[in-house]
């Protein structure tokens, strides 16, 4: 079949509107983002015991669970974004629920640290489609400062999962092992299966469904590389999901190692995860009024301030866990409201394609994220000096690339 018969990239598509009740559809949308957190940082209370049980003698070779997860995360997008293209959202999101089940029964029952983080690396995978495939829904329904509060209601709902991950892990270590705890994240796969199978209908016009071909293909990926706003906006995001997992990869060792609190791991991660969720609240109430680029590069600014004054105390040796909880839960409010909007303007151009769009923007920002991440979680050093760096630097050239998507023109509404 002709590639002329089909939308050309560039066409606009109207949104269809919520095929669901709005706060059902919200609720869903983050559930179904939330099982990626989940399967982030529920690990993290659970780091030592893995590596004991596994054998694993370096504490930094433990990162290496949570990267496994995100490098399958980000890798996977490609595949998922033309398939949901082709064959709709529900059902490339039921096949990867369903492989996330598996996945994380095989990770629970996993006699060796390489077969771990094997399955690790396809429950990464068969996960991704919850990122890929649920954007490319909300596009289908809303599109500009509509997608953006839409997401950022979204967000506020997903970031109780990594309020309560770390909790909900150290709650089943008290009862049980590391390996229960994949287990109760399969059963959350289960349940997120059955919720979209009977609730969510397909979203995707069957005359907007496009053939997997490659030359189809690779015009999406064209178009969504060349797009200035596309391409310029995912990689700001990706300096700033750098410096996210760097954090994620670095924080239980931070506590353990540096301040020498490991009790209060998940106080300190759901401390800073409320203020994402306060900050994309807030997003939602104030972004069809100020707008995403005027929200979005404001807050970069004060990522940046609060970068340089965190490593500026730490440097000096003058951090403390108090300074260090408050000053981080500032950073995560403002990646909150930068990331969240970036990540609207990113899709802004995108509707014919949007789930290729989402694919390979999220295989960008997430698997050179994860390779950012992993550099400067490997450059832990007993301080909170890399991780605190690793923020202020990618703020810095995030701000940089912002700059030259707008053309110096920053702060429009």
């Amino acid at each position: 079949m002709s590639d002329q018969t089909h939308p050309a990239p560039d066409l606009p598509v109207e949104p269809l509107g919520a095929p669901i009740g709005f706060a059902e559809f919200v609720a869903l949308v983050a559930a179904l983002m939330a099982l990626g957190a989940l399967g982030t940082d529920a690990m993290l209370p659970a780091l030592p015991a893995i590596g004991e049980a596994l054998g694993v003698a370096s504490a930094n070779d433990r990162q290496f669970v949570v990267s496994a997860f995100l490098g399958g995360f980000g890798v996977a997008h490609l595949v998922h974004g033309p398939l949901a293209d082709r064959y709709g959202r529900r059902r490339v999101l039921l096949f990867a629920l369903a492989g996330y089940v598996v996945a994380n029964a095989a990770a629970a029952v996993a006699g060796s640290f390489t077969l771990l983080l094997v399955a690790r690396v396809a429950g990464g995978a068969c996960v991704a489609a919850t990122r890929v495939a649920t954007i490319a829904l909300v596009r289908d329904c809303y599109h500009g400062r509509a997608m953006a509060r839409v997401m950022s209601i979204a967000f506020m709902v997903f970031m109780i999962v990594p309020v309560l991950a770390p909790s909900m892990g150290q709650a089943v270590l008290l009862f049980g092992d590391w390996r229960t705890i994949f287990w109760v994240i399969a059963g959350a796969g289960a349940v997120m299966f059955a919720w979209l199978g009977l609730r969510m209908p397909e979203t995707l016009r069957p005359e907007a469904a496009l053939p997997i071909h490659p030359r189809r293909i690779v015009a999406g990926w064209r178009t969504a590389l060349t797009d200035r706003q596309s391409i310029g906006y995912t990689l700001a995001a990706t300096m700033l999901l750098g410096a996210l997992y760097g954090y994620l990869n670095t924080i239980q060792q931070i506590m353990f190692d540096v301040f020498r609190h490991p009790q209060l791991l998940a106080a300190v991660f759901a401390g800073t995860a409320a203020t994402m969720a306060a900050a994309n609240l807030l997003n939602a109430r104030i972004v069809m009024r100020l707008g995403t680029r005027r929200i979005a590069q404001s807050a970069l600014v004060a990522l940046i301030a609060t970068g340089a004054l965190h490593w500026t105390l730490a440097g000096l040796g003058m951090d403390s866990l108090i300074a260090f909880s408050v000053l981080q839960a500032i950073t995560m409010a403002s990646f909150a409201l930068a990331s969240s909007n970036f990540s609207a303007m990113a899709m802004e151009n995108m509707g014919a394609i949007a789930g290729t769009a989402s694919s390979v923007q999220g295989f960008i920002s997430i698997t050179a994220g994860v390779l950012i991440g992993a550099v400067i979680g490997q450059a832990f050093d007993g301080s909170v000096v890399p991780m605190v760096a690793g923020f202020l630097i990618a703020g810095v050239i995030a701000l940089a690339l912002v700059a030259v998507i707008e053309r110096g023109r920053l702060f429009r509404a």
